[in-house]
């Protein structure tokens, strides 16, 4: 079975893909990502997940960048929540929401994310968005932290020279210690 697999970005994907294939799965990445404040950083993500997809041996495909669209629909009037408070919750729902999207009018039989590697991310909160977001695909429940994932992320990007971000993406996670 083909799992399409939402990646935030390569270092996160880099403990996920693996686990997928060896759960028996073939994976496809998908980068859908407006949430990320800037056109340069949201390039530089891009290209860290192009080049783990090419290590490994696997396609990608990517959502145009948007930051307007997702400030409109997911930060409007959240802008002061506090990290893994309602405007992530309502970020998860509306990236999740392109992935379920994406699955479902590809023929993917599943899909997940690559969000549960961090371990600054609640694994249920990005559970319960995946659910809701399904829409007719199957949210894969894979919490990727566990077995190390976050630790195995950490040495394979160092491996592979991915570049790594110091902050979740949105402009409102870069002054939160948790994201540091």
């Amino acid at each position: 079975m083909t799992c399409l697999l939402h990646s935030c970005c390569g270092p996160c994907a880099s403990a996920c893909v693996p686990r997928l294939k060896e759960l028996g799965r073939e994976v496809v990445m998908y980068f859908a990502n407006s949430n990320i404040d800037t056109r340069e950083e949201f390039d530089r993500r891009l290209a860290a997940a192009r080049q783990l997809a090419e290590a490994d041996g696997v396609e990608i495909f990517a959502e145009p960048y948007d930051h307007e669209e997702w400030l409109r629909e997911v930060a409007a009037g959240f802008e002061n929540e506090p990290e893994r408070g309602r405007r992530c919750e309502r970020c998860f729902r509306y990236n999740l929401a392109k992935a379920a999207a994406f699955a479902v009018s590809r023929g993917f039989g599943e899909f997940t994310t690559s969000l549960t590697v961090s371990p600054h991310k609640v694994s249920e909160s990005v559970f319960a968005a995946g659910r809701e977001a399904s829409g007719g695909a199957v949210f894969l429940e894979e919490n990727f932290k566990k077995r190390e994932g976050f630790k195995k992320s950490l040495v394979r990007s160092a491996e592979l020279g991915l570049y790594r971000q110091s902050y979740c993406g949105c402009e409102f996670s870069k002054n939160n210690s948790i994201n540091r």
